[in-house]
């Protein structure tokens, strides 16, 4: 603590900020695993497990555009430790007696879990843009990609750690150990985040919850076809492809994943190598175009390849590593540009007005994963992707570009 306290204060604050956000997501990652792999042994089929986690994305959705308007009155220090404290209530309401474990009670509790962590998420990337001087790009290029690709990283972790934890514990033992931790981050962060953090000078009126900015709308709708593209195979129709079709149990399936999201969230904290800041170039439309129009064909030649008879363990496995690495880039280059666009009085407005689109994608993509599967099998779940990505591109040709090449700073 003593430490903490001699470091500069947007050091101190970034470092607060980014703890917080990597206890919740430890929990949020292990909240998941609990419940798969809990109602999968009571035989929860996977289309029943997923709809679960249905109010999660929907309210997702609804918090990111009414949290942005709170950070920008009340502080995004307040709204940050609100979602720490909803998770906390989260947490608890699944270690009532098992009886009561029914999916309404589950669904309610997956609800607040997805406000909590939509305000944590809305919180901790607009308060980076605050904490970084405007005229140092590079530096906020790089603390959005290793804040947004630790967070991806942990979230892997997350599961794995749920697993164990059921193992060790029981799910209510599990779950009861995670509140208790949570409540002393919870604690720790009343105590030392910034007061004033993120409150706009000019109090916002509810309706400046639309952005009216013709970048971040752009953006905002690039990004949800970006990760509608990645959820419409990724959330039901691959867990139960690779289950149904390859053979695997749950474990192994649950194994993958997680080392999958963990190598992802890697190569996110590293994208600002990838896309070429040592050498003194920053992303900007032009950018978001070239990645997001490289991702696109490639969920397409997964699907050709499935259905031309080649060996699926090789392309499909091959393609999703491939997948990963393209969409990590397109995903931290988008967390970057929203923070950079962003006006900096009353932040969290825009920043909120974005991820509420990103939710919309993950809700869509979710919805879509289930029906399109059942009815029409993988690879026309792949063929939808391509199409979206390919929508996410031509939509980022109208975003703002570079005059000439930015100083990383």
């Amino acid at each position: 603590m003593h430490a903490l306290t001699r470091l500069a204060p947007d050091i101190r604050q970034y470092l607060l900020v980014t703890g917080n956000y990597w206890a919740f997501t430890l929990t949020d990652g292990a909240l998941r695993m609990l419940v798969v792999l809990h109602f999968h042994s009571l035989g929860y089929t996977p289309l029943a497990i997923a709809a679960l986690f249905l109010f999660y994305e929907l309210f997702g959705v609804l918090t990111n555009l009414v949290g942005g308007y709170l950070g920008a009155r009340l502080g995004l220090n307040r709204t940050m430790n609100i979602g720490l404290g909803l998770q906390v209530a989260a947490l608890l309401m699944l270690t009532v007696p098992a009886a009561w474990l029914g999916i309404p009670w589950v669904m309610g509790a997956q609800a607040l879990s997805g406000i909590a962590k939509d305000l944590n998420k809305m919180s901790a990337k607009s308060s980076l843009k605050l904490l970084v001087p405007g005229n140092q790009q590079g530096r906020l290029y790089q603390w959005v990609a290793l804040l947004t690709g630790s967070k991806n990283a942990l979230k892997g972790v997350g599961f794995f750690l749920g697993g164990g934890l059921l193992a060790l514990f029981g799910f209510a033992g599990a779950v009861l150990l995670m509140a208790a931790l949570l409540t002393l981050i919870w604690l720790a962060s009343l105590i030392l985040l910034n007061k004033d953090l993120g409150r706009a000078r000019a109090k916002p009126r509810f309706r400046d919850i639309l952005s009216k900015s013709r970048a971040i709308n752009l953006l905002s709708a690039a990004r949800l076809f970006l990760f509608g593209a990645r959820d419409v195979w990724f959330v039901v129709a691959l867990p139960v492809y690779l289950s149904s079709v390859f053979g695997w149990d749950f474990w192994r399936v649950g194994g993958f994943l997680a080392a999958w999201v963990i190598g992802y969230g890697i190569v996110q904290s590293v994208a600002p190598a990838i896309t070429g800041k040592a050498h003194g170039q920053l992303p900007d439309g032009r950018a978001a175009f070239v990645w997001a129009a490289l991702l696109a064909g490639l969920p397409a030649v997964i699907a050709l390849g499935l259905s031309s008879g080649w060996p699926a363990h090789w392309v499909l496995l091959g393609g999703l590593m491939v997948f990963g690495v393209l969409f990590a880039v397109n995903s931290s280059l988008h967390s970057y540009l929203i923070v950079s666009y962003a006006k900096e009085d009353g932040v969290s407005l825009d920043v909120g007005f974005y991820y509420m689109s990103n939710a919309l994608g993950r809700l869509l993509g979710t919805l879509l994963s289930g029906w399109v599967y059942q009815a029409y099998g993988l690879a026309a779940c792949l063929w939808i992707s391509s199409a979206f990505v390919l929508l996410a591109a031509l939509i980022s040709l109208g975003l703002p570009k570079h005059a000439e090449p930015s100083r990383a700073g």
